[in-house]
């Protein structure tokens, strides 16, 4: 999925095979991106994308709920979260075709729109299976499925005995039991949302929770003197234009946490912060001000810092 992981355990009370863990981990990781990455021509994502029929189409059980994950998102946010905005995604190059030479044209942008559309996907869990109402539609699961990814791997941990854990995809982080030294729980830091800056804005405590960021501050590009991120506002076609730099969630699930990040990054800082505080989400909003970043955070959140 284009990015880097990290596992960490405290030893169980019956040891566990180091080779055991380090054969299953990445074989899991292995089976995950087989079914999610974009940049396979052979993963279950582009072979879905590539089935030009409105037929059921087969997939697997982890494909199905994850598309149920992101059609739950659609449906609170209206629309800000879109499974469907991958045609959106690639016309701005932050697909697996590469870098844009440059802004898209207002045609570009209107015919790609045209095929961006959550409610059509239609999903079934038994048996597994997606349809398309729409044959050219295409989906980019990235927002979640790294978050998945985390929740996955984690289970694998458990299923091996390992009940104090720690598992990093790229943002998205979960963690369960207890941390080293015999905290409460294991304590993760929240970057400082500037793309030159290593420093910690904050730290939060999780135990049988994840935290995901979501941001425009590393995977940018400037054309024509302004700067466009990765995220697609589905509603505009364009990247998402506010005052956020990043939303950082905490939930029970990474896939959650990780979706529920993007959704209010494109929702931006009052309408996202608005609804995070509506539906009682853990969230932090850094904000761009005249002199600097602004953190906003929910009640939630704040009830989770250390």
């Amino acid at each position: 999925m284009g990015t880097t992981w990290s596992v960490r355990f405290l030893p169980p009370a019956t040891p566990l095979d180091s080779q055991t863990v380090s054969h299953r981990v990445p074989e899991r990781l292995e089976q995950l991106e087989q079914q999610f990455s974009t940049y396979r021509a052979t993963s279950e994502i582009s072979r879905f994308n590539a089935a030009d029929t409105r037929e059921w189409i087969p997939v697997s059980t982890e494909f199905a709920r994850v598309a149920a994950e992101a059609r739950q998102l659609s449906e609170l946010t209206q629309g800000a979260f879109d499974a469907t905005v991958a045609p959106l995604v690639r016309l701005w190059g932050f697909g697996p075709d590469g870098r844009a030479a440059g802004r898209p044209t207002r045609l570009e942008i209107s015919a790609a729109r045209r095929h961006v559309d959550w409610r059509a996907v239609e999903i079934r869990s038994e048996p597994p299976a997606l349809r398309k109402k729409d044959p050219l539609l295409t989906v980019d699961f990235s927002s979640i499925a790294k978050g998945f990814t985390s929740d996955q791997v984690g289970e694998l941990l458990r299923s091996l005995g390992a009940t104090n854990y720690i598992v990093q995809v790229g943002g998205d982080v979960k963690a369960e039991g207890r941390g080293p030294g015999g905290e409460s729980g294991w304590r993760t830091g929240i970057e400082v949302p500037r793309p030159d800056a290593r420093a910690i804005a904050c730290v939060v405590e999780l135990s049988g929770e994840a935290v995901s960021t979501s941001g425009d501050y590393r995977n940018f590009f400037t054309a024509g003197g302004r700067r466009y991120g990765h995220i697609i506002d589905p509603r505009t076609g364009e990247p998402v234009s506010s005052t956020l730099a990043a939303v950082s969630v905490i939930e029970s699930s990474c896939a959650r946490s990780s979706g529920l990040a993007t959704a209010l990054f494109v929702l931006g800082p009052d309408e996202g912060f608005r609804l995070a505080s509506r539906e009682r989400i853990a969230a932090l909003f850094f904000i761009r001000e005249r002199g600097g970043l602004v953190p906003r955070m929910t009640p939630e959140f704040e009830a989770r810092r250390r």
